[in-house]
């Protein structure tokens, strides 16, 4: 039986972007990322720490567990209000 590796979700400044190696993490480029509305910010996953964030080419403003994503990216800053009807 496997044992699912938990993947950690990362918080990044969007001035960082370009310094993001795809390759290394859960999303495949810049158009499959999570940005924050105001789009200062976006979110990655690893299993693994990426090399961009090991030698500190990236600092994540957060670094986060899945059930912790959730929450954020229901947060105002990550969606739009539902409308009411």
């Amino acid at each position: 039986m496997s044992t699912k590796i938990a993947e950690t979700y990362a918080i990044i400044n969007i001035a960082d972007l370009s310094n993001i190696d795809f390759a290394q993490v859960g999303e495949t480029d810049e158009n499959t990322i999570r940005k924050s509305l105001d789009e200062t910010q976006f979110v990655i996953k690893y299993n693994a720490e990426p090399t961009f964030i090991a030698d500190g080419t990236v600092t994540p403003l957060q670094t986060l567990t899945h059930a912790e994503a959730l929450t954020l990216m229901s947060s105002a800053e990550w969606s739009e209000p539902m409308p009411v009807e």
